[in-house]
């Protein structure tokens, strides 16, 4: 059968004849795959530059994949190597689909919402009413934790970004007010100040990191009184993987500050994205309440578009 494989040797993947999986327990199925999403996390994973990465030999690349069973039932699963024509799941790691839910948007939507959700419902633990910045909301990732806050209950969600066109959008997804970040950074902070004062943000949800999470930190610094309690939960570091943060920052308001990813995530939560979270979010895309966007490829063409550029918020999709 054919797969993606990334040698390390090589920059790009090679569309290539792989041994058949065969399932040697009852822990493994086998899976027919449909699509598969191409994702940063993907690409990381096979550059070996992400943490989780694991050594430096030939590898298949894919985390996760929708595809159908023996039995022909359509699913989507986590599982390893799954840009492929086959690839084994554990069945405690997939998820049922629901009838009119196409193959590429059900490939395009975990990932996302899982990244959002996790946040959202298990690290900020938001609250209904509750105030929510998406910091960098215009990637894909960004824009489904605009539109799964107000699912989740958020009153009112604020969404920055660098990409002017994409955050008009954010507007028709459910965001109440946008902020662009490609500014000068005290006219920044000044609305931010503004915003934060007439409705204390509880939770800010940053796939950024860098520069533009050290604005929104010194934002927050207070002056000696008493001060609104934020959550502020990093996701993602596009921006950059350091910041500078002052320990007055710390002192002077009521912080907690906390990651959201792989690792980080207890046990009993992560039961959730199988049990619910997924399940519910493929739900609300079949009625039209959550939306993603996509750009679909053959898996054939692996190589030739593994560095394509992407539109900002479209999910690049692997067709099998």
């Amino acid at each position: 059968m054919k797969a993606a494989i990334m040698h390390p040797q090589r920059k790009l993947p090679q569309y290539a004849d792989v041994p058949e999986p065969v399932a040697q327990a009852p822990d493994q199925l086998l899976l027919t795959v449909h699509a598969a999403a191409i994702k940063q996390l993907d690409r990381s994973q096979a550059r070996g530059t992400h943490y989780s990465s694991a050594g430096q030999e030939a590898r298949m690349i894919g985390g996760d994949a929708v595809g159908t069973l023996p039995n022909g039932i359509r699913v989507y699963a986590v599982g390893s190597g799954t840009l492929a024509e086959r690839t084994l799941i554990d069945p405690r790691r997939m998820v049922a689909l629901p009838t009119g839910l196409d193959d590429a948007t059900a490939a395009a939507l975990p990932n996302a919402v899982i990244g959002a959700g996790m946040a959202l419902r298990f690290r900020a633990a938001l609250q209904p009413g509750e105030t929510v910045l998406i910091n960098g909301a215009t990637g894909v990732t960004g824009r489904v934790a605009v539109q799964l806050a107000k699912r989740y209950g958020a009153g009112r969600v604020i969404a920055t970004g660098r990409n002017a066109e994409s955050l008009q959008d954010l507007l028709a997804l459910g965001a109440d007010e946008v902020i662009h970040l490609q500014q000068a950074d005290e006219v920044l902070m000044e609305q931010l100040r503004v915003l934060h004062a007439a409705t204390p943000i509880d939770v800010i949800v940053d796939y950024l990191w860098g520069p533009s999470a050290e604005l929104l930190l010194r934002t927050l610094r207070g002056t000696g009184g008493f001060t609104h309690r934020v959550r502020f939960v990093s996701v993602g570091t596009m921006a950059g993987d350091d910041v500078r943060l002052s320990g007055a920052t710390l002192r002077s308001v009521d912080l907690q500050l906390s990651g959201s990813g792989l690792g980080s995530w207890p046990r009993e939560q992560v039961a959730h994205i199988v049990s619910d979270m997924l399940p519910e979010a493929f739900q609300w895309a079949v009625e039209g309440h959550l939306h993603v966007e996509t750009v679909t490829i053959n898996l054939s063409d692996i190589e030739r578009v593994w560095d394509l550029n992407v539109p900002a918020g479209k999910r690049l999709v692997a067709l099998v």
